[in-house]
């Protein structure tokens, strides 16, 4: 049998290029109709350029054409670009938390009457675990300052409401944030840690005093919400803005513009209301005191 199998290959490969007659009669005449002559080398060589055609249609079809999308459990580019926008979609929810988050932090710091930190997203667990404990060299003009401000029997106290407000507003040289009317008073125990002022629409609204952005949020009451660490452990909050122009570790500077009025709300009342707040060790004091309006 193994013999006969050699010989049969030698025959094939012998007669590979040996035209055969291939032809149609016709059933009732029995007349040849059409007839060509083809070898097994052409027949082998017509299947392969079939082959070659048909993959070239298929992979041009599938490249350039939506094709694959109305097949049924398939991935196609509607699947796959939705799939991009969901995680799109989930990256800004996560930075957003971590706002929130970072706010809420930051808030319950100026509460509790510490200084708020400075976060960034970018850090690294090392560059996290190095900044737990930073050293700033002292100031000596600092340490004045700061003893002028925190002792009670001081003019420049800012825990003595009754001290020379002009002197201790020439000291500090606070900036009028915006130009308006003042619509509330303050008033810690209904609530209300800042006064608030009726101003015009998209006023710029500008820093009182020289310091870093430690949050940039936005809620649904507040709007958009600034908050400013100055020296002295003096906060400063800035709230129901239509847009803030700075972001968390900026520096900015007295009389620089942060942002803008005018409040996301619907509510045609509260559209052109601006608030400030100023807290010092976590204890909210009277802006009007040393501002200006």
């Amino acid at each position: 049998m193994k013999t006969n199998f050699k010989n049969s290959y030698r025959y094939f490969i012998r007669h590979l290029r040996e035209k055969h007659r291939f032809s149609i009669r016709n059933q009732h005449t029995d007349t040849e109709v059409w007839y060509i002559y083809i070898s097994p080398l052409n027949v082998l060589a017509g299947l392969l350029a079939l082959v070659l055609v048909l993959f070239i249609i298929v992979t041009t079809t599938v490249a350039y054409t939506p094709i694959l999308d109305f097949i049924p459990g398939y991935p196609g580019n509607k699947s796959r670009t939705m799939l991009i926008e969901n995680i799109m979609r989930l990256d800004s929810l996560e930075k957003e938390i971590k706002n929130m988050q970072i706010y809420n932090e930051n808030v319950a710091l100026i509460m509790a009457g510490k200084n708020p930190v400075t976060r960034n997203d970018m850090q690294t667990a090392d560059s996290v675990s190095r900044s737990k404990n930073p050293t700033v060299g002292a100031i000596i003009e600092d340490s004045i300052l700061r003893s002028q401000m925190e002792n009670p029997g001081s003019a420049y106290s800012i825990n003595n409401p009754d001290a020379a407000r002009k002197t201790l507003r020439s000291a500090l040289e606070l900036f009028t944030p915006v130009k308006g009317v003042v619509a509330s008073k303050f008033e810690p125990k209904e609530g209300a840690y800042g006064i608030r002022v009726v101003t015009t629409a998209n006023q710029p609204v500008m820093a009182i005093l020289d310091g870093t952005v430690i949050s940039s949020s936005w809620t649904p009451s507040d709007g958009y919400v600034l908050f400013i660490q100055h020296s002295n452990n003096l906060t400063s909050v800035y709230r129901h803005n239509n847009e803030v122009i700075r972001k968390v570790g900026d520096r900015v500077r007295s009389g620089e513009i942060i942002g803008y009025t005018g409040s996301t709300q619907p509510d045609a009342a509260k559209k052109n209301l601006f608030e400030i707040e100023l807290w010092h060790n976590g204890t909210p004091v009277d802006p009007q005191s040393y501002i200006v309006f």
